[in-house]
């Protein structure tokens, strides 16, 4: 097992790798001048000049991502060109209020999606498999914009349940008890997607683990159909789930800039959507590689509970 770990980790370590890479040469296809950027329309071409000898932004690309993959192991991101704070100081508080967002909508995700894929594998070929397969097939092909906004018509706006922006209340910021609400809609709305992609594969593994031998043979020992599908089968069920969970993690952290915008949350997404606006490149950079971060680390995580859970990972592993 410490083999699988060392192996992944060096893994992961490349994968970033590739990330800062990919998107250091993805901010030079971008249109603009940080330079300009930074010094307004209105900049003379001698002190445009001048900042991008300062940035470094007229040396070879290879020496450019040299210094800025320098600068990451040295954790200096460098500043923000349109804000001129330290990128970590405005990135990092962002990131934490978008896993805030995300966690949020994995649990439901997680509430919603496997009892119903586990409910719809028991009674196959029902009406009520039908029903929830079709209501999740709608689920993954509904734009999550559009379902922000319609969530902010009915119950924002039609019924006044809950708010329909922001993190906290302007006028009185509560505690805990505000952030819940808060976060109800925009979690909601960020897990209709994942939701029906998480339904939809528990069916099919669950339909599969309840066709096993082992399982027609606790029937045939009087073992109860409950304990049969919540204990026996969906454990055998259990890693292509996490598995598929693990991506959905990697969806949100991607997805919710859309919801960010439109309730206006205040995470990396949408501190993405206005720094990509601004052309302000060291947010953009350091935004899309904590995400990868985050992404890379929860699918580590989910294949080692993975390895935890399925005798037969553990010894291809070892």
């Amino acid at each position: 097992m410490a083999g699988y770990l060392l192996r992944r980790l060096g893994g992961m370590v490349l994968v970033l790798l590739g990330v800062s890479l990919l998107v250091f040469l993805i901010m030079q296809l971008v249109p603009g001048d940080p330079a300009r950027t930074l010094l307004g329309p209105t900049a003379t071409a001698e002190a445009i000049a001048a900042v991008r000898q300062d940035l470094g932004l007229n040396q070879p690309l290879v020496n450019q991502y040299l210094d800025y993959l320098g600068g990451l192991l040295r954790g200096d991101l460098n500043n923000s060109l349109v804000m001129a704070q330290p990128v970590t100081e405005i990135v990092f508080p962002k990131l934490g209020n978008t896993i805030i967002l995300a966690a949020g909508a994995l649990v439901i995700c997680l509430v919603v999606g496997v009892p119903l894929g586990v409910l719809a594998a028991t009674r196959q070929y029902s009406l009520f498999d039908r029903g929830a397969m079709f209501l999740s097939l709608a689920g993954a092909s509904v734009p999550v914009y559009w379902a922000a906004l319609v969530a902010i018509s009915i119950f924002a706006l039609q019924l006044g349940w809950l708010p329909t922006s922001g993190m906290y209340d302007v006028r009185n910021p509560g505690g805990f008890g505000d952030l819940l609400l808060h976060l109800v809609l925009p979690a909601a709305t960020a897990a209709v997607v994942p939701t029906a992609v998480i339904a939809r594969l528990t069916r099919s593994v669950m339909v599969e683990a309840l066709q096993q031998d082992h399982i027609r043979m606790l029937r045939a020992n009087g073992v109860s159909e409950r304990q049969i599908v919540w204990r026996h089968a969906l454990r055998n069920a259990l890693p292509p789930i996490v598995n598929i969970v693990g991506l959905q993690v990697g969806y949100l952290l991607g997805g919710v800039i859309f919801i960010e915008v439109v309730f206006s949350w205040p995470g990396l997404g949408g501190q993405l959507y206005t720094s990509i606006t601004a052309n302000d490149m060291p947010i953009i950079q350091a935004g899309v590689l904590f995400i990868a971060v985050v992404f890379v680390v929860v699918n580590l995580v989910a294949d080692i509970v993975v390895a935890l859970l399925d005798p037969r990972t553990r010894e291809a592993v070892r």
